[in-house]
């Protein structure tokens, strides 16, 4: 959230007074009010319209019709994207052929958010929204669905402004009522009966997600304006301040960036929780588990000790998603081709594209890094302790030096930062991927097959000869 009210708006001006008193823009104005009075709603929804009180045609339609004026009050008349987007895509699914119609969905889906993101950027406004234009996505499900649904669950009020993605069938289930009765049964197949009978409650999950959100939001506005990324290249900083503590002021300057995405995730996770949507099971200890759409992880985010764990724990839904629709099917160099996915799918600005592309060879090397060093390192604790903590710095450092051109967005300050740092990372991750040695991705899935076998096996192995001697001392018995 930066902290110009200059910036463009075609949503509501109602709340231009409080824009100008708190000093922010006024479309994350409109977007926070509007999320907090989805919270709201949504603990309506679930008490008022509970799918024992009442259809799913009720709740699609209330939950399509607030999710609509959401977006008006937000967008204005950008909010019709989301009406056209939906309609082409569900033509092509009532038209096109189930062998296709993935694929035509796919190309049209991110074509039109293509185009919705260019004359955002560069026909209305190169700084029009502080606030950010993605989409959507809709996955595989057992039956087609019709048009309401299909609205419902792309536009509907508690995902339409700030997500997160989720399955249709996950969605659908929480909009009849179902989501609880699976998830109810053990592994084993039995009914975990001590909770049977009783609809987990989400209360204790959301009050410690707005929680989260209210310490998010209160480090993000304070901090933030104490470290702007923007000094990482001032001339007279970079001139005065010795490197080591650049890279210090660098770290800290992103460390308190990401509380303005830890709140904006975790209060849309919580607007989900307060409606009834993301019921996960059960702990070990039987309390209930909220985090079915959870789309992070913070303390495994800030304490990452591999590029790839931050990945993993950072908009998870999103990266679920690109993980099946690009990593899992691209025949050639997936991890190329999923980067390049994510920068088409934020947005046209040329910081997104540096930083995916920064991030390519930031995974390969990190990867081959792992696969040739950590094996030297876990023949005991104090070894694997000093490998976290080596591994954690170099975490973090490459993550501060990937982001900083999506902070930035533009190419100029972008290759200043890079050229201020000689491109000494870039020059490192080249280093390493050509000098350490990693399997090809289909001997690595091979091989950990393999050990699962293997491992399988063994635990085969030892029950039939638990079993051969239990029957052995069995017959034992009964002789004498």
């Amino acid at each position: 959230m930066a902290t110009e009210t200059t910036s463009s708006c075609t949503g509501s001006n109602l709340l231009q007074p409080i824009s100008e008193i708190i000093n922010l823009p006024l479309d994350q104005v409109n977007f926070v009010v509007c999320q907090l009075f989805a919270l709201l709603t949504a603990f309506w929804f679930r008490l008022y319209l509970h799918p024992s009180k009442t259809s799913p045609f009720i709740r699609h339609v209330v939950a399509t019709l607030l999710g609509f004026y959401l977006a008006l009050f937000c967008f204005g008349w950008y909010a019709l994207h989301f009406l056209v987007q939906s309609g082409l895509t569900y033509s092509i699914m009532m038209f096109a052929g189930l062998e296709h119609m993935h694929k035509l969905c796919f190309i049209v889906a991110l074509g039109y958010l293509s185009f919705c993101q260019v004359t955002r950027v560069y026909v209305f406004d190169y700084g029009m929204y502080s606030a950010d234009f993605t989409g959507g996505e809709f996955q595989q499900t057992w039956r087609m669905p019709n048009l309401l649904e299909y609205l419902s669950y792309n536009c509907n009020f508690m995902g339409i402004l700030a997500g997160p993605t989720c399955s249709y069938n996950d969605y659908m289930a929480f909009i009849e009522g179902t989501a609880y009765q699976p998830r109810h049964l053990e592994t084993n197949g039995k009914e975990n009966g001590k909770y049977k009978h009783t609809e987990p409650s989400p209360k204790n999950d959301i009050i410690s997600k707005l929680c989260t959100c209210a310490i998010s939001l209160a480090i993000f506005l304070s901090v933030s304006k104490l470290c702007p990324v923007e000094r990482s290249i001032d001339d007279k900083f970079m001139a005065s301040t010795p490197f080591i503590l650049q890279v210090l002021y660098l770290y800290l300057s992103m460390l308190a960036t990401r509380p303005k995405y830890y709140f904006i995730w975790t209060l849309s996770d919580a607007i989900n929780n307060a409606a009834g949507f993301g019921f996960n099971g059960y702990n070990k200890d039987g309390t209930p588990r909220w985090d079915l759409i959870s789309n992070l992880r913070i303390l495994d985010i800030e304490f990452a000790t591999s590029f790839k764990m931050f990945l993993d724990n950072w908009n998870i839904q999103t990266a679920l998603w690109l993980k099946r629709v690009c990593y899992e099917r691209c025949p050639i160099n997936p991890t190329a081709a999923t980067f390049l996915l994510s920068a088409m799918w934020h947005g046209v600005y040329p910081g997104y594209y540096l930083t995916f592309l920064t991030g390519i060879s930031m995974t390969m090397a990190a990867r081959a890094l792992r696969h040739n060093i950590r094996p030297y390192f876990l023949g005991s604790t104090t070894h694997r302790s000093i490998y976290d903590v080596i591994t954690w710095a170099g975490t973090q450092i490459a993550i501060c030096y990937t982001v900083v051109p999506f902070v930035l967005l533009a190419v100029g300050p972008s290759l200043k930062f890079y050229r201020s740092w000689y491109y000494c990372i870039h020059i490192a991750c080249l280093v390493l991927v050509l000098a350490l040695p990693v399997k090809p991705r289909h001997l690595r899935i091979k091989e950990e097959q393999q050990q699962q076998n293997s491992l399988q096996g063994g635990l085969t192995e030892d029950h039939n000869s638990h079993s051969i001697t239990d029957n052995n001392c069995n017959q034992k018995h009964k002789a004498t």
